[in-house]
This record gives C-alpha cells, structure tokens and sequence, in this order.
C-alpha cells in the first residue's frame, strides 16, 4: 500500500502534464458540487417523501413529514397541565382586601378612642387593645403577602419549565418535516414513504449543480501564478475530441501539498509537488459530477 501511496504522485503528475500538453491547460481536475446528505432528525414512520431522483429542490421546500402523533399528544397535555396549574394561581390581591379591610376599621376605631380618651370618654387600655390588634393584622398581612407571594412564585416557575418543554415538543414537530436544506437536485433517494425512519438515518441527497466546483492540481511551479479570486478559463471535456469553455475563478488554494513522498531526495521529485485548488463555474447545466476538465491560467 505505501508503494502505491508513493508512486500516485507521480502517476498524477505525468497525467496531468500529458493531458495539459494536449488540451493546452496548465492543470486538469474533476467536477464537483456541494452535496448534502440529509438525515432524519426525528425517528418515526415516513407518511409521506414523494420526492425523486432528478427534481429540483427550493432551499426550505417541504419534502415529507415524519409521523408526529405521539409529539402532539404529549404536547395537547403538557398544555392541558399548564392550564390547570394556571387557574390555581392564587388571586393575591382579593385575598389580601379583607384584611387591609380590618386594618381599616381598626385605625377608625383607634381614632375614636383617642378622641374618647381625650374627653375622658375612654381608658387607655382601650387604646392599648386597638393599638395591640392593629399590630398583629399588619403582621398578618405582611405573612399573607409573602406566602401568596411564594405560591404564585412557585406556580410561575412551573408554569415556565412547562412552557419550555412545549417549545422543545414544538422544535421536535418542527424537525419531523422534512426540508430542502439548499437549492439543488436530488442525487439519491435512501428512503421510501412507509418506512421506519431513525434519527440520523440518511433520507436523500441533493447537490447544487449549478455552481460546479473544478478541483484541480497545480505543481509547485504554477503556484506563484495563481491566487484567490483569480479568473480563469475552464475547459470542460464531453468527449475525445470535444471540449466547452466556461469562465471560473479560483475560490481555494490547498495551504500544503499533495501525494508527497515523506523525503524529497532529488530535484526532480520536488516536481512531484501539487497542490489542490477549487475554481467555481457556473453551469450551464451541461456540467456533471465527475466529469474531467482543465484550467487555463493566464500569464
């Protein structure tokens, strides 16, 4: 296997210049594009996936749903939960009205016996009574303050833990659709309507087919000639004999080099240098996966 790893390098330098010496392209490569292979998120029996090989796909475009039954119905009483634990929240301010009530009638009365008193009408133990029932109605307010204070405290807290698990029940019915992550075309369907789907399992694969990437290889000569953002003319082949040009421009440079001996003894193996590099071409949907071509680098 290392005789082979070592020896590739070699094989692709030597195609790449026989072809590039044909063709007239200082580098040649194959057509790419961005694939996606889109799992299910969910587990659950497939309802519906009626998409196929071949259909063109809108970024966000529902494509199948994922049974979700069991999501709704745990959803319907999480719900149901939370409405009841609201309509036990206590009404704080009815509840406190008929003491401050007291309060009020209290402070009335102390009131007349000071007026009482001061005629001689009254004895001041009347006044120390009203003085000591005033004292402990507001301290029975102020308790009954913080203990309905504390319940509905604690209600709302439950009543938050409940709302977050309908936003996380909400997000699993959100990811049992299924969507077109891009614009593109479907390469392979994985599944059918009426399967079992598990969470990760591949459904289908799209690429965006109409911006190809050409992935080609350039020797450490050609490096200091190209940059990113450098237009270039791509040679497509469709044939022994038949090519089509389209305009690209470089989007990457490797920042290392490829299939390279662990030592370079001599001058001539440092030719076997390449670096991978990726030219965006927009296509004209005549333009395949896989399919070979060639980049012309201007001097």
């Amino acid at each position: 296997m290392k005789t082979i790893k070592y020896l590739l390098p070699i094989l692709l330098v030597a195609l790449f210049s026989c072809s590039s010496d044909e063709s007239g392209t200082d580098a040649t490569g194959v057509f790419e594009a961005t694939e996606i292979i889109v799992s299910a998120e969910t587990s659950g029996k497939l309802l519906s996936f009626p998409i196929q090989e071949g259909d063109e796909l809108k970024k966000g475009q529902p494509l199948g749903q994922i049974d979700s039954t069991q999501l709704y119905l745990n959803k319907f009483q999480v719900v149901a939960n939370q409405m009841a634990l609201l309509s036990s929240r206590p009404d704080v301010q009815s509840q406190l009205d008929a003491i401050e009530r007291e309060i009020e009638k209290a402070e009335f009365e102390k009131k007349r016996i000071e007026k009482l008193l001061e005629g001689d009408a009254a004895t001041q133990k009347q006044l120390d009574d009203i003085n000591a029932q005033l004292e402990v109605l507001r301290a029975n307010l102020i308790a009954k303050k913080t203990a309905l204070n504390i319940s509905t405290q604690a209600i709302d807290a439950q009543s938050e833990a409940m709302g977050a698990q309908i936003d996380l029940i909400n997000d699993q019915l959100e990811r049992s659709k299924i969507l077109s992550p891009i614009d593109g075309t479907v390469l392979v369907k994985y599944a059918e309507e009426g399967e079992l789907a598990a969470m990760g399992k591949p459904l289908f694969k799209v690429a965006d087919l109409n911006r190809m990437i050409l992935r080609a290889y350039i020797t450490a000569d050609q490096l200091p000639k190209i940059q990113t953002g450098l237009a270039v003319k791509v040679l497509a082949e469709f044939g022994r004999d038949e090519n089509r040009e389209y305009d690209g421009k470089i989007t990457w440079i490797s920042s290392k080099s490829e299939f390279t001996p662990k030592t370079i003894q001599t001058q001539d193996e440092r030719a076997n240098l390449v670096y991978a590099v990726k030219v965006a071409v927009p296509n004209d949907g005549f333009l395949k996966i896989g399919m070979y071509g060639g980049i012309k680098i201007s001097e």
